[in-house]
């Protein structure tokens, strides 16, 4: 599985605490093929001031809103940490292929990923409904 990390920004915070979150987590030792996808955007990234970051970037705990490439169905996704996704509300685990397809992202970019099965997904990312940091929150 591979995630492109081209043009992917991150705040401080959400950085440091993912990188926290794979050193406890075991999946995030081995190959690039075993690790969990928001591996390589972590390793890649920009980086930015929790306070600087644009309103329209992925961060975490942003409710963006998402238009599939092949179906051109919408739908709404907030990426979130693992103890917090609830896929069926709309709440998908950064360490998930969609998850970490989406955080560092900006409005108009498209996210890509596989599924452990093998499937591909693609989806526009059409807006940013909500963020964390633009409503003055840096704690998220």
């Amino acid at each position: 599985m591979e995630v492109l990390a081209l043009e992917r920004t991150l705040t401080e915070l959400d950085h440091v605490r993912l990188l926290n979150l794979l050193r406890r987590d075991r999946r995030g030792e081995g190959s690039s093929t075993t690790r969990p996808a928001i591996a390589q955007v972590l390793d890649a990234c920009a980086i930015v001031p929790s306070r600087q970051a644009p309103p329209d970037l992925v961060t975490m705990y942003s409710q963006v809103l998402l238009k599939d490439l092949e179906t051109g169905r919408l739908s709404k996704l907030s990426p979130c940490y693992p103890a917090d996704a609830e896929p069926a509300a709309g709440f998908v685990s950064v360490l998930s292929p969609v998850g970490a397809s989406l955080l560092g992202l900006s409005v108009g970019a498209v996210a890509r990923w596989s599924t452990p099965a093998g499937e591909e997904g693609a989806a526009e990312l059409v807006d940013i409904l909500f963020q964390p940091e633009a409503s003055g929150d840096y704690a998220l």
